[in-house]
């Protein structure tokens, strides 16, 4: 069975903020499908033990006081969430994210932060495997116009995304548009899981040194970090 066809993990963040090293996560979800069919999900709600800037509120609608409220220990959660992942990741079940080096890199920075250890800790060795949808398009629609965000990608991919910016709509995205990036271009459909992850490694490596070098032309000191699909801690 090729890899878009069996049991995948969606995973998704929604935070306070940008920096993968100093956002908190407000909201996450894992969601276990069979393709792309629903099998279970589970969701957290987390007070991130930080003010929620406006601005993030705006765009996933949680509030400061709906977090302190009603959200989880941040502790306790994050902890949760890295025991799903690595559940799943050590019995060889691919986690499908969509710009994986933002919500993994970020919820090891939680794990550091709280003092658990880290998915690489866990697993003894590499977080793998892996599948972002963003990379893959990014890489096999190279030339495509217009933006690479989860919803405009959904609509090109024709995934249908009922709530954007809710983390479990945005997981269950994530995996559909893998799922339709398998079915269209054997080129990674084919692919066993371990070496579609070694090529995401390279995909991601030439987009960043592309994207590297372009804004050199007017800032000769910017940097575009080329790890996937985790960034190493500052």
């Amino acid at each position: 069975m090729t890899w878009w066809k069996g049991p995948l993990t969606g995973f998704d963040l929604e935070t306070t903020g940008t920096d993968p090293e100093e956002s908190r996560i407000v909201t996450a979800a894992v969601v276990d499908t069979l393709g792309g069919r629903v099998e279970g999900a589970t969701n957290w709600l987390i007070d991130p033990g930080v003010p929620i800037p406006a601005e993030a509120t705006a765009i996933h609608g949680i509030t400061d006081a709906e977090a302190r409220t009603h959200g989880r220990p941040a502790a306790e959660a994050v902890e949760e969430i890295a025991r799903a992942l690595h559940q799943r990741l050590a019995a060889g079940r691919p986690v499908v994210a969509f710009n994986a080096p933002y919500d993994l890199s970020l919820l090891d920075a939680e794990l550091r932060r709280h003092g658990r250890p880290t998915l690489a800790d866990r697993l003894g060795g590499p977080v793998t495997p892996v599948v972002d949808a963003m990379v893959v398009d990014r890489a096999l629609d190279k030339y495509r116009k217009g933006s690479r965000t989860l919803q405009r990608v959904c609509e090109v991919y024709g995934v249908e995304l009922h709530d954007a910016h809710e983390a479990g709509s945005d997981a269950l995205a994530a995996v559909r548009v893998a799922v339709a990036l398998g079915h269209r271009y054997p080129q990674a459909g084919d692919l066993p899981l371990d070496e579609l992850h070694r090529r995401q490694i390279d995909w991601y490596r030439t987009w960043a040194t592309d994207l590297q070098a372009w804004l050199r032309r007017k800032d000769p000191a910017a940097t575009v970090d080329p790890r996937w699909p985790l960034k190493a801690a500052s």
